[in-house]
């Protein structure tokens, strides 16, 4: 410790959010140097190579090879694929002295494809994995929570290679495995669910999702086991209904009702129902949007939902990714004058209508279904239109928000919320990219064939918050034995020559046993040295102190806070024991 280049902070950082934020860089394990940019000191770069190791024994298991390209790259095969617009503000690019295009690289799908085009040309060469841990860059509108969202993360990212979509489901498969045996190893709570694919497009789509409430992903489980993103869930369609005997839409001024809350009021104290009473899963509300396209076209569009829900933006854009959305301003309003603002009805919305504005419905707003909505004029809204028979929506659309209660899709039963951290994301990629930039070989019948590839991603620097935020308690940090900087954390604590020489001793031993020791040698106080243990978080901690006047040092479990004195003789084997979860008894 003397030696060792870190120092630990008394106070948290200011912009920390998570815990994970505030005690790997009060520990010394990273330090800020631009907003969602981190230098990695001594320790923290320990823990993120222990994860680089887990994911490297893990994909080299099931034959995947490991390359690595730059990460500086060129613009045009982004063009081919048409990324170099989809990705927007997001993407770092750069001109080089000669003019040039240039990105720094958020994803290497292209590279991949363009490296197997140039070498490989038979069915004979495949099946393929290739894999790569690499710096990746993202301009982040709002880098946040440490390096949880960054602007510069290391990413595994793996690409399988097959000749047909039977072959692509089994290389899928094996890499699901993977991804469960190194989630398993990194040691903490996960959980598998279905995902959208988004701008990466394919077939199907899962992400590992580390449970945390701090998460910034919203996922949604249920009791027989479904299990899915709130952007991947898919509402259950109702049956259309018949509205033969529904009854006329009549418009209805409507004053003083600036909420559903107060609209189910007033509908329901003068125009009521004759079956039941008017409920705020009965009105229609009608949400104005801009759909901001990858080459910065905006789009209005209008959405409308039950009023009991919310629009949910973040699902909303997962349904839509590289589309961004946007709020509709009032100068927007301004340059729209047939939508009245807080009474737009369907009447006036679809791309045949007046407005001309595209009209996008919830799935529950199916045909027969009637509604209580806006009359496009102020103070006023229309009663039991009915979908089918006055109005005709352009789509549907997933924007409203996801409850705690609703049914699952499949039907196994209500749905619980859930946060989690995103940690890795799979894909059937299918031929998508290989189209993009030609990537076919020569099948068995001596035919031109495109390509099916799979795309496998692990948020490696993510890993370590995402552990380090599961583990972690009011004390500091709390490593899995598998990912700790150090296994044992020898603390010499006393001015006592002996105390000094007793606790070099047992750390050579133990070194020259294979283990991975930290020694805290400085001239500081027992209580600095403790707190400082607990900050670092190594699993085990040893005190050698004032117990060595009677031969026994204490042998602490920094996860569990068991503490168990030994005899200095046996200290070496209890120790060893210990690491290999075979202790023996003090």
């Amino acid at each position: 410790m003397s030696e060792l280049f870190v120092r630990t902070l008394r106070d948290d950082p200011a912009d920390a959010e998570v815990p994970s934020h505030r005690w790997l860089v009060r520990a010394g394990y990273i330090r800020r140097a631009a907003p969602g940019i981190y230098s990695w000191l001594p320790l923290g770069y320990r823990v993120l190579r222990n994860v680089e190791k887990i994911v490297r024994e893990e994909m080299e298991a099931i034959g995947a090879q490991e390359v690595h390209f730059p990460a500086l790259l060129p613009r045009e095969p982004f063009e081919a694929t048409g990324r170099w617009t989809e990705y927007g503000d997001s993407l770092f690019r750069l001109k080089d002295r000669k003019d040039g295009d240039y990105l720094l690289g958020p994803t290497h799908e292209e590279m991949f494809t363009l490296l197997v085009k140039d070498l490989y040309s038979s069915y004979k060469d495949l099946p393929l994995s290739l894999y790569q841990i690499q710096t990746k860059y993202r301009d982040e509108a709002r880098p946040r929570a440490g390096i949880l969202r960054g602007r510069e993360f290391v990413m595994k990212d793996s690409y399988s290679f097959d000749i047909d979509d039977a072959g692509l489901q089994v290389s899928y498969e094996a890499h699901r495995q993977a991804y469960i045996r190194i989630f398993d190893r990194l040691g903490f709570d996960y959980v598998i669910v279905a995902a959208t694919s988004g701008a990466m497009g394919g077939s199907r789509s899962e992400e590992f999702l580390a449970i945390a409430e701090n998460g910034e992903d919203t996922f949604v489980r249920s009791p027989g086991g479904y299990a899915a993103n709130v952007e991947a869930v898919q509402v259950a369609v109702p049956d259309p209904l018949p509205y033969d005997d529904a009854p006329a839409a009549h418009v209805e001024d409507t004053p003083d009702t600036p909420t559903i809350e107060s609209l189910v009021t007033l509908a329901n104290a003068r125009f009521p129902r004759a079956d039941r009473q008017w409920q705020a899963a009965d009105t229609l509300k009608n949400v104005v949007v801009n759909f901001r396209h990858p080459d910065g076209k905006r789009e209005p569009v209008v959405i409308g939902l039950p009023g009991d829900r919310e629009v949910d933006l973040k699902r909303l854009e997962g349904q839509l990714e590289p589309i961004e959305v946007e709020p509709f301003t009032d100068a927007d309003f301004a340059e729209h004058p047939g939508l009245v603002k807080g009474y737009i009805g369907p009447q006036a919305l679809g791309s045949t209508s007046a407005t001309g504005l595209r009209y996008l419905v919830d799935p529950r707003v199916v045909e027969g279904t009637r509604w209580l909505t806006g009359a496009n004029e102020p103070g006023r809204h229309v009663f039991d239109l009915v979908v089918g028979r006055d109005f005709t929506p352009d789509g549907t659309i997933e924007a409203a928000e996801i409850r705690a209660g609703d049914p699952a899709p499949d039907g196994s039963g209500p749905l619980e919320l859930a946060r989690g951290i995103e940690m890795g994301h799979i894909f059937q990629l299918g031929r998508k990219y290989a189209d993009a930039l030609g990537l076919k070989v020569l099948d068995q019948n001596g035919k031109l064939v495109t390509v099916t590839m799979g795309s496998y991603g692990v948020g490696v620097s993510r890993a370590v918050a995402a552990v380090a935020e599961g583990t972690c308690d009011d004390k500091g940090l709390c490593w899995p034995r598998e990912l700790a900087p150090f296994d044992v954390q020898i603390l010499a604590t006393g001015k006592d020559a002996a105390v000094a020489q007793a606790a070099e001793d047992l750390a050579a031993s133990l070194s020259a046993a294979g283990v991975q020791v930290l020694l805290d040698d400085r001239k500081a106080s027992p209580g600095v040295k403790f707190a400082d243990s607990e900050i670092l978080g190594m699993p085990t901690i040893v005190v050698v102190g004032r117990g060595l006047a009677d031969g026994k040092i204490e042998v602490r479990d920094r996860r569990s806070g068991e503490r168990v004195d030994v005899d200095v003789a046996a200290a070496h084997d209890h120790v060893l024991g210990v690491l290999r979860g075979t202790p023996i008894a003090p």
